[in-house]
């Protein structure tokens, strides 16, 4: 719950959501910056493969709606096409999380 929530706190979902919206496939159900928001917090539980985002959708009251593994697998191909335009729009994301993160921790973590 930790790590789910703390993506909710900073935008993480939403900033990726904005980055990654030239590359979302019209009517499509899953949005590409929930889709590697999941294979993030998949890889921070354990997972080591595609298929552990299993143990996710496996918990749709903590992670909310996980995509299937081909819908995963489709996404990644799409973002593969266009590496240096997606690594781009991912750092700015990041970035942007971080910088919310940092505003939400305020004068609670600096030195005393």
């Amino acid at each position: 719950m930790l790590l789910t929530e703390t993506v909710r706190a900073t935008g993480l979902v939403a900033e990726l959501s904005r980055a990654l919206a030239p590359w979302r496939k019209q009517f499509s159900r899953h949005d590409p910056g929930k889709i590697l928001t999941d294979l993030a917090l998949m890889l921070a539980v354990g997972g080591d493969c595609l298929a552990d985002v299993a143990t996710l959708r496996a918990e749709p009251d903590v992670y909310g709606p996980v995509a299937s593994d081909p819908t995963i697998s489709r996404l990644l191909t799409t973002l593969a096409g266009d590496v240096d335009k997606v690594e781009q729009a991912i750092s700015g994301a990041r970035r942007r999380a971080r910088k919310n993160a940092w505003a939400l921790a305020g004068d609670q973590l600096s030195p005393a």
